[in-house]
């Protein structure tokens, strides 16, 4: 891969536990890699944690990502932490501004790929617009972990016009999917040891702020509810919705975005799209006047091209999500039960 920034000359070829004592080594890990890299002015002064000024109501948010593998086709752990922690501020309806970020790093783990990380963590701070400004690093023995872990936590300002609440959230809302669906989980499948199958798969990993700062500009109260079906995939966000309002809800499969190869790759696997994870879509509960001016504009999004109402809130099965195929059978969409996809994200 090459990478937009050159990498630095670093004493050690792999990560040390001296890397994590506090000392010299750390400093000359964090001199010569993260403070360079991730330089700005809040950053800089090395502090243990940071002074932020922040007017009016803020949204907070934290995560942690172990993915494996920490390379995948259209991404690593160091972009994927970002993106995962300012979209989840940015389902708040907030404005992401800041981020922690801590490393958990195994004895060994090589420099070049270390840099490689850090590299995505700044190229994706940079196109979300946000800035990471404390963070913290430790090291384990070899075998104690698996090569990296990450931190990150997220804040912003909450968007003027955004009163996303599930309370808000009422019969006959429509249901919109921002993209295609199950894009990353067969992305990471693809490269799993064992699981390798050819494919042109990339992970759909982006940051989603911008789209929805869009939104809010121009449909504020028009929008109810926002959330990214991450880990559990689209029915396990649907389920948790449809349980928190007491209400029912109704998918068309028809109306379902995938990628025709993701939909072959999960028949062949025998995954059910509706259960695996993404890391680029979110779903908008929206009000039924609004909604399809609402989809034409967020299909003008680089990242909502496939955006597409998949169905609405109803009175009927409250708590269940139901979907319905073009036969007109229909089938009860459940909680996931345990993890179909183990460290996906």
């Amino acid at each position: 891969m090459q990478l937009s920034c050159p990498m630095p000359k670093f004493d050690f070829d792999f990560i040390t536990l001296g890397h994590g004592s506090g000392g010299l080594l750390t400093n000359k890990l964090l001199d010569s890699g993260v403070f360079d890299i991730l330089k700005n002015d809040k950053l800089d002064k090395r502090h243990d944690g940071a002074f932020l000024k922040i007017d009016g109501q803020i949204a907070f948010s934290t995560d942690s990502f172990v993915i494996s593998p920490i390379f995948f086709p259209g991404g690593n752990i160091g972009e994927l932490a970002v993106n995962g922690t300012v979209n989840d501020v940015a389902m708040c309806g907030a404005v992401p501004q800041y981020l922690s970020l801590s490393f958990i790093l195994e004895e060994g783990l090589p420099m070049t790929e270390f840099w490689e990380i850090l590299v995505g963590i700044k190229e994706a701070c940079d196109k979300a617009g946000v800035m990471v400004v404390t963070g913290d690093t430790k090291v384990v023995d070899k075998g104690k972990g698996d090569k990296i872990f990450i931190n990150t936590t997220g804040i912003g300002k909450v968007h003027p016009k955004a009163n996303i609440d599930i309370n808000n959230v009422k019969i006959g809302d429509k249901i919109i999917v921002s993209n295609q669906i199950a894009t990353h989980g067969i992305a990471i499948l693809s490269v799993r040891q064992g699981l390798e199958f050819e494919t042109t798969i990339e992970s759909d990993t982006t940051n989603l702020n911008h789209s929805i700062i869009s939104l809010l500009d121009e449909f504020g109260k028009d929008i109810h509810l926002f959330r990214d079906p991450t880990r559990g995939g689209l029915s396990s966000t649907l389920n948790e919705i449809a349980r928190d309002t007491q209400a029912g809800i109704v998918l068309q499969d028809n109306k379902l975005p995938i990628n025709n190869q993701v939909k072959s790759a999960c028949e062949i696997l025998g995954l059910d799209p509706l259960y695996t994870a993404n890391e680029g879509v979110f779903i908008a509960i929206v009000s039924s006047e609004k909604a399809n001016k609402i989809v034409a504009k967020m299909q003008t999004f680089s990242n909502c091209k496939y955006a597409t109402i998949i169905g609405e809130v109803v009175e009927e099965h409250p708590k269940k999500v139901v979907i319905t195929n073009t036969m007109g059978g229909k089938r009860v969409v459940s909680m996931q039960v345990g993890e179909q996809l183990p460290r996906i994200c």
